[in-house]
C-alpha cells in the first residue's frame, strides 16, 4: 500500500485511538501519530519505522508485526494479549513531531496520567526524550528509567523508533525497550 503526498496530507490532524486494554502491563507512548499512521489507523505504521522489529528482537512479541498497511486483528490481539499498549502524547497527526506545540505536549502528559490511572500498567515507556522533556517540564531528563513515576508506575524514556533517529538501530532499540518490558513482567 502506498499513498501520495496529497493523500497523506488529507490525514493531517486526524486522531487514531489508543491501543490499550485491561491487562496492559507495558504502555508505550509515542509522540503523536504521523500521517502514515493516521492513514492506516495503526500506530508506528510508516514503512521503515523500527518499533515492531525492535519489539520482536527484544522478545516482547513473538512474531514480526508489519503495520504499514494497517494492523491485522491477529496482530492487535497479540499485542494486547502480551500486555502491550500504545498511546501518544499528542493525539493529532502531523507530518513531523516538531509541528506540535509545547502546550499540546503538556496536555499529552495529563492525558497519559489519565490512561495510566485507568489501565494501571506495570511500566510506561515514552519514546522520545525531547517530547518527554516538554510534556513533563523535565528539561534535563536523560534517557532510561526516570526518578519520576506516573501514578506510582515506573517510567522510562526510550529512543524514538523513527527513521529520523538515525543513530539508533533495531538492536539498540530492542535493548532499550527490553528494560521496561522486564519491569512489566513481559520479559524475564
Amino acid at each position: 500500500m502506498g499513498f501520495t503526498r496529497a493523500e497523506l496530507e488529507s490525514f493531517r490532524d486526524a486522531v487514531i485511538p489508543d491501543l490499550v486494554a485491561p491487562g496492559c502491563r507495558l504502555l508505550f507512548v509515542g509522540i503523536n501519530p504521523g500521517l502514515w499512521t493516521a492513514a492506516t489507523g495503526a500506530h508506528f505504521a510508516r514503512p521503515g519505522n523500527r518499533f515492531y522489529p525492535a519489539l520482536f528482537r527484544a522478545g516482547i512479541v513473538d512474531r514480526l508485526i508489519d503495520a504499514s498497511s494497517g494492523m491485522s486483528d491477529a496482530d492487535r490481539d497479540h499485542l494486547l494479549e502480551r500486555g502491550v499498549g500504545i498511546t501518544n502524547l499528542a493525539p493529532r497527526a502531523t507530518a513531523r513531531a516538531d509541528e506540535l506545540t509545547d502546550e499540546e505536549l503538556r496536555e499529552g502528559g495529563r492525558h497519559l496520567a489519565n490512561v495510566v490511572a485507568e489501565f494501571r500498567p506495570r511500566a510506561v515507556a515514552v519514546a522520545g526524550i525531547t517530547a518527554y522533556r516538554a510534556a513533563f517540564g523535565r528539561r534535563k531528563a536523560k534517557a532510561g528509567r526516570q526518578d519520576d513515576t506516573i501514578d506510582d508506575v515506573p517510567l522510562w524514556v526510550v529512543p524514538n523508533p523513527s527513521g529520523l533517529n538515525a543513530h539508533e538501530t533495531v538492536e539498540s532499540l530492542a535493548r532499550a525497550y527490553a528494560e521496561p518490558a522486564r519491569a512489566a513482567g513481559i520479559l524475564s
